[in-house]
């Protein structure tokens, strides 16, 4: 009986994993970029103007401009998302990329995994989103 040589599986590199995580990001932002060019490009095309030529009553209306204000919204995320990216490359190309802008400590690797644009460790992000409930419910007391 013939044994296997069993591989350990040896420690990704500085270099490697930061070169991976560079494509990870680089593919995310390429990704919103050409939704975010589709969703352009229908209006521009004049595709949203024709469902508003087909509207029959004003409950349809209110469907049309509904969907548009999605459709802003989502495209005002995207905007969003490709900031964080842009700054999650620069910290990467920095060294600065997986630390805590808050705290300092480094953001856990399932975190990046998840959210590769993190900038906040978990406590962090929810210490800080428990402060924006609290104040939102403070303005509307």
């Amino acid at each position: 009986m013939v044994k296997k040589a069993l591989k350990k599986e040896q420690p990704e590199s500085d270099a490697a994993r930061k070169e991976r995580l560079k494509k990870v990001l680089i593919q995310r932002r390429e990704d919103i970029v050409k939704e975010s060019k589709s969703e352009i490009r229908k209006y521009v095309s004049g595709e949203k103007k024709q469902l508003v030529e087909t509207v029959m009553d004003d409950g349809d209306l209110s469907v049309v401009d509904l969907a548009e204000d999605i459709n802003l919204k989502q495209l005002s995320t995207h905007r969003e998302t490709l900031l964080k990216i842009d700054t999650a490359l620069r910290k990467l190309s920095e060294g600065t990329y997986g630390v805590c802008d808050e705290c300092g400590d480094e953001i856990s690797e399932e975190r990046l995994k998840i959210l590769p644009f993190a900038i906040f460790c978990r406590d962090c992000q929810e210490e800080r989103e428990m402060k924006e409930k609290m104040e939102k419910e403070e303005g509307t007391l």
